[in-house]
């Protein structure tokens, strides 16, 4: 083996330990840039393509399979934690689908609904519910903290 062998071994091997351990950090880190300009539903797609592109790969490696296999649990990692990095800006939510059908956008008639609203719901609370501290199936009094210390004292007191 000569010098020019052994160092392009140790490229190989540098550019593998990079490749493992540089390219999930660089992955991550850009579709974090994504997501903040960009909602996290930009994820969804970029997702189905990766994993339909992965599926679509052959390769002669006799492990080539396992390592499409791990290459999505790696896609679905990165995924993962940059949906739910705090930074990332969530998709808005679809405000017509919570629209009530038939309200009005006109100032005046939902001026005009809400007194109507609250009128129909006047008085606004309720009466005060009548509740009952007993407790059924007693017939010894309850007794209090104060109670039983001063049992406890008096007891103590009494000569025997």
């Amino acid at each position: 083996m000569t010098g020019t062998d052994i160092e392009t071994k140790e490229v190989a091997v540098v550019e593998l330990k990079a490749a493992y351990h540089l390219e999930p950090l660089l992955l991550h880190e850009a579709l974090r840039r994504l997501c903040q300009t960009h909602t996290t539903s930009c994820l969804d797609k970029f997702e189905r393509q990766m994993v339909d592109r992965l599926d679509s790969m052959e390769g002669d490696d006799p492990d080539f399979a396992a390592m499409k296999e791990h290459a999505i649990h790696r896609l679905y990692t990165a995924l993962s934690e940059v949906r739910n990095h705090p930074e990332s800006r969530k998709p808005e939510e679809d405000i017509q689908s919570r629209r009530t059908p038939g309200r009005s956008e006109n100032p005046e008639t939902l001026e005009e609904q809400l007194q109507h609203g609250l009128e129909d719901s006047f008085p606004a609370s309720d009466p005060p519910a009548v509740v009952s501290t007993a407790i059924s199936g007693r017939s010894k009094k309850l007794e209090g903290v104060e109670d039983v210390l001063r049992r406890k004292r008096d007891a103590q007191t009494k000569p025997a």
